[in-house]
Order: C-alpha cells, then sequence, then structure tokens
C-alpha cells in the first residue's frame, strides 16, 4: 500500500525576538509547553533533535499549536534557516512519528 501523502502550509510569525521564529502547522503540536535548549535536552523528541542538527538552531520550543525555533544571534538569516526548519516540520508531521519519544 502506498503512503498518503499530503502537504502542510505551513505559516510563519514573527515574535518580538528578531532570533526567534514561530512555525505553525495547523494542528495540536504539544498539550504541554516544552522547551529544549540544547541538543542533548533534545534527544527526548524527535522533532527538536531533528531541528537542532541544523546549523544555528540553538533553542526549540513547542507550544500548543506552533513550534518556534531561536537561531544564534550572529548565525544565518532566516533566509537561510527556514526552509530547512520548514521541511523539518513538515517531515516530522507527515512522518507520524511522537513528537516526544
Amino acid at each position: 500500500a502506498k503512503a498518503h501523502l499530503w502537504t502542510m502550509f505551513i505559516q510563519t510569525e514573527p515574535t518580538p525576538n528578531p532570533n526567534v521564529l514561530k512555525f505553525i502547522p495547523g494542528r495540536i503540536v504539544s498539550s504541554t509547553p516544552r522547551e529544549f535548549l540544547s541538543i542533548d535536552q533534545a534527544a527526548a523528541s524527535p522533532l527538536a533533535e531533528a531541528l537542532f542538527q541544523l546549523e544555528d538552531v540553538t533553542g526549540v520550543f513547542f507550544g500548543d499549536d506552533y513550534v518556534s525555533v531561536t537561531r544564534a544571534p550572529h548565525g544565518r538569516d532566516w533566509s537561510d534557516i527556514k526552509p530547512e526548519v520548514l521541511a523539518a516540520v513538515m517531515d516530522h508531521f507527515t512522518s507520524g512519528a511522537p513528537l516526544i519519544r
């Protein structure tokens, strides 16, 4: 049987902090807020781990209906990071993997 593929429309929203961007996948993300500030902490979540593997990602937060990502203050521009984050978020939600291991 073929896997059912669908596309997600993920919105992005700026925050008051220019180094933090919200990614809104249009579905519930986490019923409990979760913050990850290191790759070690991110081991608890396949999605957080994937995001920390991207260059210049320094923080991940799961809200009820969004994922916020923090970039290194003097790292790459959002224009470079955003497509990679969008791909990681989309891959995670279309894979059906759990948010927390």
